[in-house]
């Protein structure tokens, strides 16, 4: 519907010779008084023909063409809105499209022959994933379904960071843990890792090894197994979610392919780098980044995490994205830009880079925050978090807020199994659905498929109508700004509004004619109301 208004702007703006060099903006209406959709483009126009947004308008407004099929009002609002009011007709027509194309209702090809990247998740294998990966894991799938349900080609990768000094601390952990089991009073440091899980890791190379690695801290038998164990738990953990990744990358292979070598070469041939106080330095600012950063720590011939970074980086446009999005948590917002300025001074267009920075989670058990940290092992694991909650009510809760804003994962909400649980209400409106057309079924009413649209006329329904048409415009909406809170949202507006048409009107009644064109408005409901479950990953169950 918001491509047709354009198209009527439009042709009314060229009738009247006022021309605009600006994208047509057209708005839902928060309020039914104010329309179904809005428009400012007379205040847009005011300063260019230097006149009053309101005297535009109403020259806009004259000048469009009837179109009673489409829009049965058009009115001006101060300083300068048009707001349009979609006729009964056209927003009945929507049933039909939805019963037409199914479970492809919504789709888009709009992003048909080209090819994405969405990277998320990339935590180092030294433990299990915490709730604060996982609203990273849930938003990156959900943005890969969204592009994928408009058309992209796109690969999920888990960037696999098993080099470093991280790596090191978590194989001496281990061996620490290792000498405890075999009776030596080792003390573990405090900023190695402390959970239960390195001490399983121990156990088992103590079961196959016995003592044979109690003197030789530095054997690659330690950081290997545990890093083994701890990325068999994290894929583990992320296909209880329905994540599974197309392809992980390994950091380590890019230093034995000498593309960190390579990335330093190239940008020394072109005066990005210069060595100071025993290192090389980026000019990161030069190229859009925030200062001059090190790279290279020549003392101890080892790489910052930017180097690498930035040699991964150049991977992905060698490989041919279209689109490369970079899903990130809130505390790497100053690392990313020097990301970006070392692939900007290779010479890269970084235009097709998107990066997401999503806030931290707070979960809180009984009103009390639950504190998590990694090598203290005082956190609830993902896992643990899907035990307690479920899958569905775990994914629906990390995307539920956008992902700028903080997020408080609260246990008793997750739990209550009433309609101020969000997913509950969402499942039990398709639950309902599905009673109805059983119940339909039970009565011996079967659904012809001829129905009369214009009967659908009640306030009730007729918001009901306008808001599946809604569907496909907040998918687009997803698509363009990457955010699923919008889904969600828009997910919640679908069941209300079919809450209310269910209070208000009877589906099976003595009326034949009245019977179908309901059950076809209802089985419209459920299409969208299964397709956008699907996108954000959540089961869209017949019965509760």
């Amino acid at each position: 519907m918001i491509d047709t208004i354009k198209e009527i702007l439009k042709e009314t703006l060229s009738n009247i010779n006022i021309f605009i060099d600006k994208p047509i903006q057209i708005d839902r209406s928060r309020h039914p008084e104010h329309g179904h959709y809005s428009t400012n483009i007379p205040l847009l126009l005011t300063k260019v023909l230097k006149r009053p947004p309101m005297d535009i308008a109403r020259d806009i407004v004259r000048a469009i063409s009837p179109h009673p099929d489409i829009i049965f009002k058009v009115e001006i609002k101060p300083p300068g809105f048009i707001n349009f009011f979609i006729s009964p007709k056209a927003l009945q027509s929507v049933v039909k499209e939805i019963l037409k194309t199914g479970s492809e209702y919504g789709r888009s090809d709009q992003g048909e022959g080209l090819k994405a990247q969405v990277e998320f998740v990339s935590a180092n294998p030294t433990g299990p994933l915490t709730v604060g990966h996982g609203r990273q894991a849930v938003l990156g799938d959900t943005i890969a379904r969204i592009l994928e349900w408009n058309g992209f080609d796109v690969e999920r990768e888990y960037y696999y960071n098993d080099a470093g000094r991280q790596m090191r601390i978590l194989g001496y952990s281990t061996y620490i843990r290792y000498r405890q089991l075999l009776g030596y009073d080792d003390k573990i440091p405090e900023d190695h890792y402390q959970g239960d899980y390195i001490v399983d890791i121990a156990k088992k190379i103590v079961e196959k090894y016995g003592d044979r690695f109690k003197d030789d801290p530095d054997n690659n038998i330690f950081k290997n197994s545990a890093e083994q164990a701890v990325f068999e738990d994290i894929s583990k953990t992320l296909k209880r979610l329905d994540i599974v990744f197309d392809q992980f990358y390994n950091e380590k292979s890019l230093y034995d392919d000498g593309k960190i070598d390579h990335v330093l070469i190239k940008l020394k041939e072109r005066n990005a780098t210069y060595e100071k106080d025993g290192a090389i330095w980026f000019r990161s600012g030069k190229y859009g980044g925030t200062e001059d950063r090190v790279l290279w720590k020549s003392v101890v011939n080892e790489a910052t995490y930017r180097l690498p970074d930035i040699a991964y980086h150049v991977t992905k446009f060698k490989r041919g994205y279209d689109l490369i999005v970079d899903l990130f948590g809130a505390d790497h917002h100053a690392t990313y830009p020097d990301v970006l300025a070392g692939l900007r001074a290779l010479g890269y267009d970084t235009s097709s880079v998107k990066v997401l920075i999503h806030q931290f989670v707070t979960l809180t058990k009984s009103g009390e925050k639950v504190k998590m940290s990694t090598r203290k092992a005082t956190y609830v694991t993902l896992s643990e978090l899907i035990d307690e909650v479920g899958k569905d009510i775990v994914r629906y809760f990390f995307i539920m807020r956008g992902m700028k804003s903080h997020l408080n994962f609260d246990l008793e909400l997750a739990k209550t199994e009433s309609e101020e649980n969000p997913v509950f209400y969402l499942q039990y409106a398709y639950a309902r659905i599905s009673s109805i057309l059983r119940n339909a079924d039970f009565k011996g009413i079967k659904f012809t498929g001829a129905y009369d649209i214009s009967l659908l006329k009640e306030p009730e329904t007729l918001t009901l109508l306008d808001v599946l048409g809604e569907f496909r415009e907040i998918v687009l909406l997803c698509k363009e700004t990457l955010e699923p809170h919008h889904l969600t949202n828009y997910l919640q507006k679908l069941a209300t509004a079919f809450h209310k048409f269910y209070t208000e009107h009877r589906v099976l009644t003595d009326n034949e004619e009245l019977t179908q064109v309901r059950l076809a408005l209802v089985k419209a409901v459920k299409i969208v109301l299964a397709n956008g479950l699907h996108l954000i990953g959540v089961s869209a169950p017949d019965r509760m």
